[in-house]
């Protein structure tokens, strides 16, 4: 049987990574991916190994390993250098002792082929198929979204979520919003599976969130890393609690789809726009302070926003870029 390994630190795994691994699939009998996790690094090891492994988790003949180290004891580098090879194929010796060959993108494949006695072959040392490097990608998320594996993507995605009582315009803000930035948005479920907010069943809540979770699944592996999403699980709840007086469960896969990096909970200062599908007028405001309640109860720290049409949207443009100037460039 023919064995091979590629190895790198995938901070983060990139589609030139995944092009790599494609390629020596086709090299070899059976294939380890080993991720090499210094105790310097914050990104978890865990976390890159299950961006790969979901990747290839189809694949019968290729495992995903992980090698957690010191760089007292090795060093963390990408240079092509005799010595830092010598000292990397030391350790890849111990851990693949009968494997044949090895697949890099890199000059330094050569070296430590060389001192393993085994044979290099390389893919796209140029990088002209994926112009990309994880360090491009980590200094620019934003210009180098397009390079990140869907598996990868919702790590890195940035959501924000409008929440607020009926009639705060979180929609047209939501549409705004997308529509400046030029990113995703997703659309509140409810108003589409719910479309009369006083004719309803408790059931239906939990069509609400199932729903809306999928939406933003969906939204996190799209054009942008930027997520606008209109209202969220809590808003759910919230209205579970306040229609039926019941507690609605919902399972840690619908709450970690919904947690979001920036919530705006749009005050209920402006005109109320009674549609016919709409709670009273009272009710709206009693929703309101339910909303806030539950918010306050799942520890959901929210950024007000109030005024006109514009300056609401002023204040929201502002504090996005704000966040994605805090997070377009990515911690190692």
């Amino acid at each position: 049987m023919l064995k091979g390994f590629v190895f790198g630190k995938f901070l983060p795994f990139h589609k030139g990574h995944e092009a790599m691994m494609d390629f020596a699939i086709t090299k070899c009998d059976f294939l380890t991916i080993l991720i090499c996790c210094s105790d310097k690094e914050t990104i978890p090891c865990e976390i890159r190994r299950s961006w790969i492994a979901k990747t290839y988790t189809a694949v019968k003949n290729v495992e995903v390993r992980a090698l957690n180290y010191l760089e007292s004891e090795l060093p963390n580098t990408s240079e092509s250098s005799l010595q830092v090879s010598r000292a990397w194929s030391e350790k890849f010796k111990e851990l693949f002792p009968d494997y044949n060959l090895v697949v890099t993108s890199e000059e330094y494949g050569n070296y430590v082929a060389s001192f393993m006695g085994i044979q290099h072959i390389a893919f796209d040392i140029e990088k002209e198929l994926f112009p990309v490097s994880a360090t491009a990608i980590r200094n620019d998320l934003f210009g180098n979204w397009q390079f990140l594996p869907d598996t990868v993507k919702p790590y890195f995605a940035l959501k924000v979520v409008l929440l607020g009582t009926e009639s705060t315009g979180k929609s047209s803000l939501t549409k705004r919003l997308a529509q400046h930035f030029n990113c995703t948005s997703v659309n509140e479920a409810g108003r589409e599976l719910i479309p009369d907010s006083k004719a309803f069943e408790f059931q239906d809540l939990h069509l609400v969130a199932a729903e809306h979770s999928k939406r933003i699944d969906k939204a996190v592996i799209g054009k942008s890393p930027l997520i606008i999403i209109d209202t969220d699980v809590y808003i759910t709840k919230s209205y579970a609690h306040f229609i039926f007086n019941k507690e609605l469960e919902i399972n840690s896969d619908i709450y970690n789809s919904n947690k979001a990096d920036l919530y705006f909970y749009l005050n209920n200062d402006v005109e109320y726009v009674q549609d016919g599908t709409r709670l009273s007028f009272t009710d709206r405001e009693r929703l309101d302070r339910s909303h806030r309640e539950t918010l306050k109860k799942h520890g959901i720290e929210v950024v007000e926003i109030s005024g006109n049409w514009e300056q609401r949207f002023k204040k929201a443009t502002a504090l996005i870029n704000e966040l994605i100037q805090s997070k377009s460039k990515l911690a190692s």
